[in-house]
């Protein structure tokens, strides 16, 4: 598998394009999944695995690769399925989310394919796996389902989600009553932990779960007269998203002058490794890695400041 992944500077040439890569894999079954090259470092087969008492019962053991200790779960089982079996013979795909990496064992890996975002659509209703899901797309006539690994990792390995008491001033949470921050995210569980958080500052929401609706529902506000900034405050938008994703959606609403001044922070699993090039490529105004609730609720209150005229803090 050494040649699965792309080089930094071809991956970085998807930016603002509407575009993404899947790494294709399998489970137990014969349904294809994938997940985005971006979020992968490393696939390689199964190494040695040493079982430690007490783990969340879908991680399979950890793994000592590259002079770390990584946690290896059964990407299987952790979606509701049966567990891998031979696993000897399975694969580890290394990814990097949320700031910290893990390995998720799986039984083969496939290709990766180059697509467009737009190809990309949000999961069927009524699906049993479709909790798990965030997003489906079609290749090669068959179905291929992309994981919400960030529910996964919220139930196999849960992240503190509180802000730490007194880092919002309490005259910060009076400013924000009036104020309204939008919400961009694919992922059910990422967008109540974002809305959790801002909320905790003191602002009201609007949560969205693609690009595509986002630019909609602000395209649609300034048809209606409405100037944005005074309207929003601010919008935190994920980068991976079916239909449109966070850099295309950052780029169309620069483009469009009703809409360029609308703050806006990409807030993403994605690794940090590309993301200051992005981010000027795309103007943005920030970007955060997921997820760090003190972060996220700090910039919500810099901009809060900001908007009463005080410098924001650095």
């Amino acid at each position: 598998m050494g040649g699965v992944l792309d080089s930094v500077n071809q991956r970085t040439q998807l930016v603002g394009q509407n575009r993404l890569e899947l790494l294709l894999f399998s489970l137990v079954d014969k349904q294809v999944y994938g997940i985005n090259v971006f979020k992968v470092k490393e696939v390689l087969q199964c190494p040695k695995l040493t079982m430690i008492p007490h783990l969340n019962p879908v991680v399979r053991g950890i793994a000592h690769i590259r002079g770390g200790t990584i946690s290896i779960m059964d990407l299987s089982k952790a979606t509701g399925q049966a567990e891998l079996e031979d696993i000897e013979n399975c694969f580890v795909i290394i990814t990097e989310y949320n700031m910290t990496t893990q390995g998720f064992l799986v039984r083969s890996v496939e290709r990766i394919v180059n697509m467009n975002w737009e190809d990309i659509h949000p999961p069927p209703r009524g699906s049993g796996k479709a909790h798990y899901l965030t997003a489906v797309t079609e290749i090669d006539g068959k179905l291929v389902e992309i994981i919400d690994v960030e529910k996964v990792l919220s139930e196999a390995a849960p992240l503190n989600e509180d802000i730490s008491e007194g880092l919002i001033e309490e005259e910060v949470t009076q400013r924000a009553v009036d104020m309204h921050v939008l919400i961009v995210d694919d992922s059910a569980i990422a967008r109540k932990q974002i809305k959790r958080c801002v909320e905790t500052v003191g602002v009201s929401t609007t949560l969205l779960n693609d690009g595509r609706q986002a630019l909609d529902y602000l395209q649609g506000l300034a048809d209606q007269g409405e100037e944005i900034t005074s309207k929003l405050l601010l919008m935190v938008s994920d980068i991976e998203m079916p239909e449109m994703d966070g850099y295309t959606l950052t780029a169309e609403v620069r483009a469009d002058p009703r809409l360029a001044g609308l703050h806006i922070i990409l807030h993403t699993s994605l690794s940090g490794v590309f993301n200051e090039a992005m981010v000027k490529k795309v103007g943005a105004n920030d970007f955060l890695a997921k997820f760090n609730p003190d972060l996220l609720a700090s910039r919500v209150a810099d901009r809060i400041k900001a908007a009463e005229g005080e410098p924001e803090d650095k």
